[in-house]
This record gives C-alpha cells, structure tokens and sequence, in this order.
C-alpha cells in the first residue's frame, strides 16, 4: 500500500470517528443524527443526479439498508446518551466484525483460519476490558446493550450493502441513492421536531450537516481505496478509527480511566485488523 493510499484510508478513519464525536457532544442528539442523515444527502443527490441508476436487483437492498440505518441511528442515539465515546465507539465497531464472523462460522459453516480467532480472541478480551467497571468510573449496563445493539445494525446493513453494490451494476451509483434515501430518515427526524431544530441554532446546525457530508466523504474515501489496494488492507487500516474515538473520547471529553481505555480499544482495533486480513 503507498504512501497515499495509506493517507486517504486514515483520513476516512478520522472523518468517521470525528462525526461520532459530534454525535456525543451536542446537546440533542436525536436532532443532530438527522442533521447528520440531511448530510448524507446532500453528496448523495449530487452524484445521482450525475449517474445513471442502480440496477433494479439492487433496489430492494437500498430499502433495506435505509431500514436497518434507523435501527441504527436510534441505538447509536440510545448508547451515546448513556455511555462514553470512548466505551461504545469501540464496543459498536469491534463487536461487528466478530458477530459477523461468528455467524459465518455458525450458521454458513465457514471455516475460520488461525488469524481470524486470533481477532476474535483479541476484539473480546478488548470489549471485556471496555465493559469492566472500575471505581469512580461506572459503565453503564442501556449504553452497553445499545452499543452491541449498534454492532448488530452495522452487521445487517454491511450484509444488505455488500449484497445490493454487486447487484447494482455500479458501485457509485448504488452509494448515491443508498445516501439519498436517507432524506426519509432526516424529514421524519427534522419535521417532527422544529421547535428543538430551531433551539440549535445555525451554528449547530451547519455543524450537524457537515458531520454527514464528512460521514459521506469517509466512506466514499475508504470505497476509493479499495481501487488502490488490496482490500483487506485498506478495511484493516480503515478500523483505526476505533483508536481515534478512543483519544477523542479521553481528551475531548475527559472521559477515563484514560490509560484502561487507549489500552483495550488498542486490543479493539487489532482485533478487528486481524480478521479483516484473514478475510
């Protein structure tokens, strides 16, 4: 991987833990989530508008996908209310690769190499470190449930997108309308509560589209890498954005133990490269 390969997929990695960390700061997340999705929309639109649509076996799957994001936002909302960025940032990441592992595993009988248990064994020892409180600094039992219930959307709609982007025709053109379909989610959001819009302010506002814009360009960067490089390196490299929520969670928001929570979303982040270069 070169140079700048390896730049565009840490800069991705950053962009994902910095819009996660605008969800944890504002002060009413359900309506920043939907500044969030109106975000998604605003790339999303732009480039349909300049591509011809998705095959219609993909169709069904962009439904889907839409679906399974409201699931995940109103868990994410649920986890960030009640549990540190630093907790369940790495808890929602790390926990999907292994629920998707183990499925295969179960219920496919695929065969896992050496490595992959290797991450598996890693990605739990991490969030058993994450999941142990410690004196002074509770863990909070709803943040954690929602954070594995994250982990669980994350795993449904990169089954639904992994299927419906080979269908589609072209890659570009299925991101597009996936992100466009999100316009659902925002109006429902937004409309429902103009009164708590309106509180925000245009600061606040501008900073929640921007969050989505820059969601949207993380994963149109990280979908651009793997045209550069192999694809198990760049979805290896691409998960070090649990080790940035992680610092922003202990410095942006003073969250602690410090040193208990670089440590096991270390162990987190190794973890899942290791079963991403099994894979």
């Amino acid at each position: 991987m070169t140079l700048g390969v390896t730049a565009i997929v840490l800069c991705a990695a950053l962009m994902h833990a910095l819009w996660n960390a605008l969800v944890k700061g504002a002060g009413d997340r359900t309506v920043m989530l939907g500044l969030i999705a109106l975000g998604h929309v605003i790339p999303g639109a732009a480039l349909a508008l300049n591509l011809p649509p998705p095959a219609p076996e993909s169709w069904p799957y962009i439904v889907a996908s839409t679906v399974i994001h409201w699931g995940y936002y109103w868990l994410l909302n649920i986890a960030y209310r009640s549990g540190d960025l630093s907790v369940i940032y790495p808890v929602a990441r790390g926990a999907a690769p292994l629920i998707i592992a183990i499925t295969a595993w179960l219920a496919l009988g695929e065969a896992l190499p050496a490595l992959a248990w290797t991450g598996i064994a890693a990605i739990s020892a991490g969030i058993f470190l994450l999941a142990r409180p410690v004196p002074g600094h509770p863990v909070h039992r709803t943040g954690l449930l929602a954070a594995f219930g994250t982990a669980l959307t994350v795993a449904a709609y990169s089954v639904a997108d992994g299927i419906g982007v080979r269908s589609a025709g072209q890659a570009l053109s299925y991101i597009a309308w996936l992100f466009t379909a999100e316009i659902i989610v925002a109006v429902v959001v937004l409309a429902t509560r103009g009164e708590r819009l309106r509180r925000m302010g245009g600061r606040q506002v501008m900073i929640g589209l921007a969050g989505g814009v820059t969601s949207g360009a993380a994963y149109a960067l990280a979908l651009y890498a793997k045209t550069l490089a192999p694809l198990g390196l760049v979805s290896a490299m691409r998960e070090t954005s649990v080790l940035f929520a992680a610092l922003f969670g202990v410095i942006w928001f003073g969250e602690g133990p410090r040193r208990r929570r670089l440590i096991a979303a270390s162990v987190v982040t190794m973890g899942i490269i290791l079963i991403a270069l099994a894979g």
